[in-house]
């Protein structure tokens, strides 16, 4: 009887000891050891935010000069036997740097698919040239020695535009890849100048004066000096600038896609790519790629 009631106090008191040297949290419950998963990213919400970038901006003028030369010669015959307006060739440019704004946006989250309007802002202001030289010489049908000289300048600076489209994307959890489409709208300032010289002199009577003994008036338009012995010496009188800088309202489309991510349900982080297509204006063409990254809260 002594020996088993010893035994049974040892059982009962050991037991206990032994049982605090172990951790069996995991049959316990949870602890502080085992922390709990991720937060499921409800993607649905208003949210606002910043983006920086690089945008470039390919620029075209198609016959920026032609109707400006068109109109400056307008009832001579460098315009109708020369076809003058047709000289000039605008080509095209390329323009790039830093490209910044503002956005947003809301987003509706049906299970995985998930959908939303965007707008956003950006400031570019950049502008890209073009220009062009010529001159021509040529006997016309009155028999005058014709000149003319055209001096182009073009240029299409887009200051600024904006974007209103719709989003589709795909939720991973935290990682959302979406594309966009819809309407941009910007600023733009566009300049055409042409630089015109048209002057000319009867070529016949001066011909005729080399020859005979009698010297007739040589009838001659366009100069600010005329030698009346020698003409190919005169001073052409000096060129009128045609044209003008005009501020115009730009539209176009807007494309792109990019990768969202959620650092927590309240902050997200993007990398985007952006295409935008102006329509022509003013005899002008504008498109731009910009790639960029941005940061957003959301409510």
């Amino acid at each position: 009887m002594r020996i088993a009631t010893l035994a049974f106090l040892t059982t009962v008191l050991v037991s206990p000891a032994l049982a605090a040297d172990l951790d069996y949290g995991v049959l316990r419950g949870y602890d502080d050891d085992y922390p709990a998963p991720a937060p499921i990213i409800d993607w649905s919400g208003f949210y606002v935010g910043g983006h920086g970038g690089y945008s470039s901006a390919a620029l075209g003028f198609n016959n920026a000069f032609q109707p400006i030369v068109a109109n400056a010669l307008r009832n001579t015959v460098a315009e109708s036997e020369m076809g003058a307006s047709h000289y000039l060739a605008a080509r095209a440019t390329h323009s790039g740097g830093a490209s910044y704004g503002v956005f947003a946006g809301i987003n509706y989250q049906f299970e995985d698919v998930v959908v939303g309007l965007e707008a956003d802002y950006t400031f570019f202001g950049r502008s890209g040239d073009t220009f062009d030289r010529i001159s021509r010489r040529v006997i016309t049908k009155d028999d005058f020695l014709t000149t003319v000289t055209l001096d182009g300048q073009a240029r299409t600076k887009i200051q600024d535009y904006g974007t209103i489209r719709g989003r589709l994307g795909y939720a991973f959890g935290n990682l959302l890849p979406f594309v966009t489409g819809g309407a941009a709208v910007g600023r733009a300032t566009v300049s055409d100048t042409v630089t015109v010289q048209n002057y000319g002199y009867n070529n016949a009577t001066y011909a005729s004066n080399q020859t005979g003994t009698t010297k007739s008036f040589i009838n001659n338009y366009g100069y600010s000096s005329f030698n009346q012995d020698f003409p190919p010496g005169s001073i052409p009188a000096p060129g009128t600038v045609h044209g003008a800088t005009k501020k115009v309202t730009v539209v176009g489309i807007a494309v792109g896609g990019g990768l969202e991510y959620a650092i927590t349900p309240n902050f997200l982080l993007r990398g985007e790519y952006q295409y935008v297509l102006f329509n022509d204006f003013q005899g002008h063409k504008a498109e731009l790629n910009t790639v960029r990254g941005g940061a957003a809260i959301k409510f």
